[in-house]
């Protein structure tokens, strides 16, 4: 019996291995750390989880009493007839499940708290540090993919913190329980059972390197899924307009066909497992009945050990299947979460410095100081010097791609500048801190940006707290407040996903009431009214001439005509500023400038007399 003891312990000692074994082998050190490093979470909420295992490990250990009564039940009840025993067991049976039952509900409950808790905290601030990366991250990456990272991926430790880690723990305490009851009752024989578990493990291992390769294959698939979903929504008036519905359509079913083909590869991967187990498990339960029967035949054991030892050994496939398929589901798990924490340590390319003084209302000027900047190793803007007086206006204009809109986007310091610098009042921009710097600005640009919320909170965007009253103040100066008040329910009126339910010109008007509410001391306009028609594009001018009072302004527009009274006018070409002066001044230049305006008003003229035809005049 000592020495069944000691086998017992060895063995127990050999599953705890193999459970880590199978863990080192099936992720790599990328893998490892971020398991650790999710490990971390979880210990945040220790007690919780130290409370879960040790419900766990009772119900481990009360399968184990389940098959250690197999012998009595048959020895002393059936055989011996023992009337005591037939009073017991049954009273003990409904103790043990009623048990299982309470321990199961608790460390359900608890895992699942933990494991939401801990999503909970990683999705917030996997958000959270995505809206502090740089402008670069959003241009470099898809909406998809970063979607897919945040809803997901956490979807997917979710799954493996409340189900397969703690499944993967029952499971091995299992094991360690069944593996004591068939050593108890006959180590020889258990020995001869047991050896699958080793075989198991390699399988195992195997099988894990497959599925995580596999895993990262179908996450990324499910990235560009969806992208494309959301391109194919954002986009539906061009996909309508352009009539590649079924375009699309064959677009998102290649892909979701990508995804379908990778998921059966996995599962059939994974499910070659369980065959395997169950074939070498028929054999070891063949070779365990023909030398148990001959024990039971010769008076060495009795039925009721033969049995409960039998029964020991069936419930223990079971876990060592289930640890298989556990493990697979926690690569799937320890995959997102190599993605996050990859998202989480990506640093933002426009940073803070430490302890950066808060920047004062401008005063003096804004200047650029032999501004130069590279974009993917391309030479955007070179040798850039201007300085711009407070409450003046200057229009930047130049033909397409010549770096008009990143003039302005360095300003915010959306991207910071590759040489030289800009100044506020002679102050460095990236010495101060990001929040004072942006708040004194205030963007109007082609593409309005907004929320799928009321009218009253687009408006009040980043001013939630001002009162209603300056709300509608802001309005009226944008020349928006009569149209909002006819909406259905006026300032309250949900205007859907990018304000869908509004025309382009009350767009842009919503979002010129946002720029007055803010009501910073300096404007980029960027191509404010290019995409409107006439009627619309003067009620905004209109609203943008209010908003341009008393303001620094940087205009960036399509239309000349619509700068002509701007204090000064700059001329961009190949990166460099190669003409500034006013609209008049430079029209009697007679350079870049005066060719651009003379090139826009000759392409308008047929426009303007095929209006005239069209309205029946001569």
């Amino acid at each position: 019996m000592e020495c069944s003891y000691h086998v017992a312990a060895n063995c127990i000692n050999t599953v705890n291995a193999l459970q880590k074994y199978v863990m080192k082998k099936t992720l790599d050190i990328k893998g490892f750390h971020a398991f650790k490093r999710l490990l971390k979470y979880v210990h945040r909420y220790w007690f919780r989880m130290l409370l879960a295992v040790v419900f766990m490990g009772i119900i481990s250990a009360l399968d184990g009493v389940t098959a250690f009564l197999v012998k009595p039940v048959i020895d002393d009840l059936f055989l011996s007839k023992k009337v005591l025993i037939l009073i017991l067991l049954p009273i003990a049976i409904v103790c043990i499940y009623g048990l299982k039952g309470i321990c199961d509900f608790w460390q359900n409950y608890l895992v699942n708290y933990v494991g939401s808790r801990v999503v909970t905290k990683l999705r917030d601030q996997l958000y959270k540090h995505i809206q502090t990366l740089s402008l670069s991250y959003f241009t470099n990456n898809s909406t998809g993919y970063i979607t897919s990272r945040v809803i997901h991926d956490t979807g997917e430790v979710w799954r493996s913190i409340t189900t397969s880690i703690p499944d993967m723990v029952k499971q091995g305490f299992t094991i360690i329980a069944l593996t004591a009851v068939a050593f108890y009752r006959d180590w020889k024989m258990a020995c001869v059972a047991i050896i699958i578990l080793p075989l198991a493990s390699v399988l195992i291992t195997k099988i894990g390197r497959k599925i995580k390769k596999l895993s990262k294959k179908r996450m990324h698939t499910t990235g560009n899924l969806s992208t494309l979903v959301n391109e194919g929504i954002s986009g539906i008036k061009i996909v309508k307009a352009f009539c590649t519905e079924d375009y699309e359509h064959e677009r998102f079913a290649n892909e979701n066909e990508k995804l379908f083909t990778l998921s059966m590869k996995a599962t059939k991967v994974s499910s070659l497992s369980s065959p395997i187990i169950e074939i070498f498990g028929g054999i070891t339960t063949a070779a365990i009945i023909a030398y148990g029967g001959s024990t039971v035949i010769s008076g060495s054991s009795t039925p009721g050990e033969f049995f409960s030892f039998m029964i020991a050994i069936f419930l223990l496939y079971r876990p060592v299947k289930q640890l298989g398929k556990t493990s697979y589901a926690i690569q799937n798990g320890i995959g997102a979460a190599e993605r996050i924490f990859q998202l989480m340590d990506t640093e933002p390319e426009v940073k803070e410095k430490t302890n950066a003084p808060e920047l004062q209302p401008i005063r003096q000027s804004i200047e650029f100081k032999d501004v130069c900047f590279k974009y993917h190793h391309k030479l955007v803007l070179q040798d850039i010097n201007l300085k711009v007086n407070p409450g003046e206006i200057v229009a930047i204009v130049g033909t397409s791609g010549v770096g008009k809109t990143t003039l302005v986007n360095l300003i915010p310091r959306f991207y910071d500048v590759t040489a030289g610098s800009i100044l506020f009042d002679g102050i460095d921009i990236r010495n101060a801190t990001l929040h004072s710097l942006r708040k004194q600005i205030a963007i109007v640009t082609q593409q309005t940006i907004l929320f799928n919320d009321t009218v009253r909170n687009n408006i009040a965007y980043g001013s939630i707290e001002k009162p209603d009253e300056d709300v509608i103040r802001a309005a009226k100066i944008a020349n928006a407040h009569r149209f909002v008040e006819e909406l259905p329910s006026g300032y309250a009126t949900l205007i859907g996903e990018n304000g869908v339910k509004l025309s382009g010109g009350q767009q842009q008007r919503i979002s010129i009431a946002r720029a007055v509410l803010k009501d910073a001391p300096i404007l980029i306009l960027d191509e404010a009214t290019s995409s409107l028609d006439a009627e619309s594009e003067r009620e905004v001018q209109n609203a943008l001439d209010h908003l341009m009072e008393n303001r620094t302004t940087f205009v960036i527009a399509h239309r000349l005509s619509t700068i002509k009274n701007a204090d000064r006018i700059i001329v961009l070409q190949d990166g460099k500023i190669v003409e500034e002066g006013t609209h008049e001044e430079l029209i009697q230049h007679g350079k870049e400038y005066k060719k651009l305006y003379e090139l826009q008003f000759t392409e308008q003229k047929p426009r303007l007399q095929d209006m005239v035809f069209a309205n029946g005049e001569q």
